[in-house]
């Protein structure tokens, strides 16, 4: 299906960061900065507009690089935004993730009080991610771009996490990631699922409108027209205990690598079960263009191949009927590993600190990342299944089942653990380049 242009998107002052997807294989960085100095932090936004590459302009002006440069509320009020315009923001926004902890889920080992410092502090002030082709281009990249925060006094460095994406695509539980993304009307980007329309541009950039005919644009308009929001999460991966259950609940490997399909919803090549549902297909897998061009409601609604309360299917219902409009609640996705990979047959965890770093960029918070996250994946009334939460990153405490719909008796899997463990996060706005050229012109 052709992408709509019936819509002009201003691509060239929208962050590439918004609509670009990242190349593969490449090297990533997440660097968080505190601003102590007003006016130190203002000129960071001037040398940040410089530096940050537009949708509309395929070659970056640091080279190798990319950038995306990210404030948050706090953020805002250190630069002196006036408090009558931070009230135009998403209300959830000005909160910030960890007020929203207990709603998200993010209780026991994962909500704040455990986090990675400074993460979920009032000190998260400015993230800059730098995306390059591997790990040498990026700490070259990185130095490049040095000048834009460097020798800037009021201008702290207060944290950092690498993260990569291999050429396998995979994550450290072994799946293919980042298969599926939403067509943007105006992006001129397609979307990875063909029987998918469009969406409306407003969903995803603010100032446009959205699949309800809304604008959502923070004022003044020359700040937040063209400009984004971005959720940003550190999530650790258990893997030795999700290789652990697996083998525990499996007659055979071949019987594991079907639970860990059921589970996902896709084979770990990428392979989706309403394609593939009897056996892996690494070549659909590996196949952009026919891994995530499928539906679920008109050949599967009782979830035979594909479960109701699997991964994918929960994050993306497609078609389903369900609680809520499935194109209200679509989100762009993207994620990169950090850590070293378990070995292959490791049953025991190493102690050593793996997991996703996790980002989602859309223009409603609320209906988006929060609605799905506390509707879809750590509930199951949207498909009748009362509270089971999701398999992979559901907030669990070691009670919640699994159920795989067969013929003649449903499979069972009980008492599932928490495989992935929130170590920290924030709501982010991405501003408009013309908006960080503003943010850096404020005037006391």
């Amino acid at each position: 299906m052709n992408v709509r242009t019936d819509v002009s998107l201003e691509l060239g002052d929208i962050q590439r960061g918004v609509l670009g997807p990242r190349p593969t294989p490449y090297a990533a960085a997440y660097l968080v900065f505190r601003i102590d100095d007003q006016g130190d932090g203002r000129e960071l936004m001037r040398r940040a507009s410089t530096a940050v590459t537009s949708a509309a302009d395929p070659v970056s002006p640091l080279g190798e690089m990319w950038v995306s440069v990210a404030v948050t509320c706090r953020g805002l009020e250190a630069l002196g935004v006036p408090r009558a315009s931070l009230d135009t923001f998403a209300w959830e926004f000005r909160q910030g993730m960890a007020a929203r902890a207990e709603a998200l889920g993010d209780v026991g080992d994962s909500s704040p009080e455990h986090w990675e410092a400074p993460l979920g502090s009032s000190d998260v002030h400015v993230v800059l991610t730098a995306v390059a082709p591997d790990p040498a281009h990026l700490e070259a990249a990185v130095d490049r771009a040095r000048p834009a925060y460097d020798r800037l006094p009021g201008v702290t460095a207060i944290w950092r996490q690498d993260c990569y994406a291999l050429p396998t695509e995979t994550e450290h539980f072994g799946y293919r990631d980042g298969v599926s993304h939403p067509a943007v009307e105006g992006s001129g980007i397609p979307g990875s699922n063909q029987l998918e329309v469009p969406l409306k541009a407003g969903e995803f950039v603010l100032g446009y409108p959205d699949e309800i005919g809304g604008i959502q644009t923070p004022q003044p308009t020359v700040l937040g027209r063209n400009g984004s929001y971005a959720v940003f999460r550190k999530l650790h991966q258990n893997v030795a205990e999700f290789r652990r259950y697996l083998k525990d609940n499996s007659t055979s490997p071949e019987d594991e690598e079907l639970i860990a399909a059921k589970i996902m919803g896709r084979w770990r090549s990428g392979a989706p079960l309403a394609l593939a549902p009897q056996a892996d297909d690494p070549a659909l897998g590996a196949d952009p263009h026919r891994r995530n061009t499928f539906l679920y409601e008109s050949d599967d609604p009782a979830g035979f191949k594909t479960p109701g309360g699997c991964h994918i299917r929960r994050a993306n219902p497609r078609d389903a009927a369900v609680a809520g409009e499935v194109r209200l609640h679509r989100m762009i996705r993207r994620g990169a590993v950090y850590g070293p990979p378990l070995p292959e047959g490791v049953l025991e965890d190493d102690g050593a600190d793996r997991g996703l770093m996790f980002a989602f960029i859309g223009a409603h918070l609320g209906r988006q990342f929060e609605f799905v996250q506390t509707q879809w994946m750590n509930d199951g009334v949207f498909f009748g299944a009362n509270n089971a939460q999701d398999p992979v990153t559901g907030a669990r405490d070691g009670s919640s089942d699994f159920t795989i719909p067969q013929r003649p008796l449903r499979r069972r899997l009980a008492s599932l653990p928490r495989f992935v463990v929130t170590q920290g996060g924030e709501y982010c706005f991405l501003p408009s380049l013309t908006a960080l050229r503003r943010l850096g012109d404020l005037h006391d």
